[in-house]
């Protein structure tokens, strides 16, 4: 029944993507809510935080770009993945300015609010979908959550 349900839903609604342009600057107002964010999780002033959020930027771009193309169906996120990795690997001779620019920024600040509005950007055609699956999806997914957390709780409680 669930494939018959995408296959209805996925003729409904078509996605639209964006344009490179539209992602470019999507990042860039991203790059500055997170900016913001790390300020405020650390108390870091943001333009000492500007040169290693402009670093990170440009690794996304890079990698947005490499995806678009390099068209051999490797997402963004593996691309940009990539490039993170091999500018910051020992051997690159990028990598100590990269990481001595890089500390200043929390992570955990940065994402949280990227984290929190990937958790409320829906679709239109994963609304539809969720209207045909009823009650079943919202079942399975609170036990899905339930279980999650439970289990890193447990996690957490046993190693840490």
């Amino acid at each position: 029944m669930s494939s018959s349900i995408e296959n209805t839903v996925e003729e409904n609604i078509t996605e639209t993507k964006l344009t490179l342009k539209e992602n470019l600057l999507a990042l860039a107002v991203i790059s500055l809510v997170s900016l913001i964010s790390n300020w405020a999780g650390t108390g870091i002033n943001p333009i000492v935080t500007l040169p290693a959020m402009i670093i990170i930027y440009a690794m996304v771009v890079i990698g947005v770009l490499l995806a678009k193309f390099i068209p051999i169906g490797f997402p963004a996120v593996a691309w940009v993945s990539l490039v993170s990795v091999a500018l910051t690997i020992p051997m690159s001779p990028v990598s100590a300015v990269i990481l001595a620019e890089l500390k200043n920024i929390s992570f955990l600040a940065m994402v949280t609010p990227i984290l929190a509005y990937a958790a409320i950007a829906i679709t239109k055609m994963e609304v539809e979908l969720f209207k045909r699956s009823g009650v079943k999806i919202a079942i399975i997914s609170i036990l899905v959550f339930t279980g999650t957390y439970v289990g890193s709780v447990i996690v957490a409680d046993a190693l840490l």
